[in-house]
C-alpha cells in the first residue's frame, strides 16, 4: 500500500530565488538518491509563497527506512539545513499522510440481487 507524505511550507520572500533553486536540489536529490519519488508543488491558488513536497513510498516501512538512509547521510543533511534555517517561514511547515485505498471491489452478485 502506498505512502503520500504531503508537507506545505511558505517559502521566505527575502531569500525566494536561492530558496527555489534548494528546493530543486532536495527534490532531485532524493529522487536519485532514495527509493521514494518526490514532487515539488508550486501554488496556483491561495497564499503565494505556500509550496509542497508530494513523496510517494511503497509503504510506512520504507518511509521509515528511506528517512533514515536520508538523516545519515551528510550531502542531503546539509541541504535541509539550508532548507529549514534559510528558506522556509519558521513554523510554516504542515505534514501529512495518507495512504492509498486498496482492497474495494466491485461485487457483482450482491448488485444483481
Amino acid at each position: 500500500m502506498s505512502v503520500f507524505v504531503y508537507q506545505i511550507f511558505e517559502v521566505k520572500q527575502d531569500n525566494f530565488v536561492e530558496a527555489l533553486k534548494n528546493l530543486r536540489m532536495i527534490q532531485s536529490y532524493r529522487n536519485e538518491n532514495y527509493q521514494h519519488e518526490v514532487e515539488l508543488l508550486s501554488p496556483i491558488s491561495g497564499a503565494d509563497h505556500t509550496y509542497a513536497f508530494l513523496s510517494k513510498y511503497e509503504g510506512l516501512a520504507e518511509m521509515e527506512l528511506q528517512n533514515r538512509k536520508m538523516f545519515e547521510d551528510e550531502e542531503y543533511k546539509k541541504l535541509i539545513e539550508q532548507f529549514f534555517l534559510e528558506d522556509i517561514v519558521q513554523g510554516s511547515m504542515n505534514t501529512q499522510l495518507f495512504r492509498s485505498v486498496t482492497g474495494i471491489k466491485s461485487d457483482s452478485s450482491e448488485q444483481k440481487k
